[in-house]
């Protein structure tokens, strides 16, 4: 007993208890899509402060009562904010601190999205008010953001570019159906650089991501028409990896 209430002892006082300062925990979501051969990211008009007025990303609080967890958080915001689900959401990463926002210490876990700018278009297309409240901006000339957004967009392109190299990552910014001179230009225009031809086409036979739509082809009046593929059914939320890049 007494050797207890010497080590007891050794240890400060306890402070007295408070209540914790409530975090601010959100999702914001990245996502982008290729408007004639550029990577560009979707940017939404804030409605309520801080930075009212301001174009940030989409995002929002995580809803405890109705997302099981931030994947369902992301997948809410991205319906109700800008109507769309995405066919690819990839967690990218946290964003954690208390100088991010002056609202106090925040966490926000970023995500990625892709889609086909037709897919994109097609669903502001009926909703002429929420898409006064949405503008495209290239990745590569970004106006002022506030929070920390410019740096998610920026880990969000970094990530989208590399993982390009060895995935079939890019076809989820083609539309459901597409040439394989088409996912060419795609790949080239995230990674920024040209593709050789006969290489770009073995590593999409080993990625073996692609089928075939029966009897469909698409032309124009200087080509003879191209058949139309499109991603199989166990690659349409998930990744085809390769072992070497291209």
């Amino acid at each position: 007993m007494n050797s207890m209430k010497t080590r007891l002892t050794e240890y400060p006082a306890m402070k007295a208890h408070r209540t914790p300062t409530p975090i601010v925990c959100t999702v914001d979501v990245v996502l982008l899509t290729l408007k004639e051969s550029t990577l560009q990211v979707l940017l939404l008009k804030r409605e309520q402060a801080p930075f009212a007025g301001a174009w940030a990303l989409p995002g929002g609080f995580v809803h405890a009562d109705v997302d099981a967890d931030t994947q369902e958080s992301a997948a809410r915001v991205l319906k109700e904010k800008v109507g769309i689900a995405s066919p690819y959401l990839e967690q990218l990463a946290t964003f954690s601190g208390l100088a991010r926002d002056p609202r106090g210490w925040s966490i926000a876990v970023t995500y990625c999205a892709l889609v086909s700018f037709d897919e994109l278009q097609a669903a502001l297309a009926n909703d002429v008010e929420r898409a006064a409240q949405l503008q495209l901006c290239d990745v590569d000339a970004l106006p002022q953001l506030p929070f920390d957004h410019a740096g998610i967009v920026d880990a969000a392109v970094a990530r989208v570019r590399s993982k390009s190299l060895y995935s079939s990552l890019p076809v989820f910014l083609c539309g459901p159906e597409f040439t394989l001179p088409q996912l060419q230009q795609t790949y080239e225009a995230v990674l920024g650089e040209s593709v050789n031809k006969v290489s770009f086409r073995r590593k999409m036979d080993e990625l073996d991501m692609l089928e075939a739509v029966p009897g469909a082809m698409r032309g124009g009046a200087a080509h003879r028409p191209a058949q139309l593929y499109r991603l199989r059914a166990e690659f349409r939320r998930s990744l085809s990896l390769l072992e070497r890049g291209l």
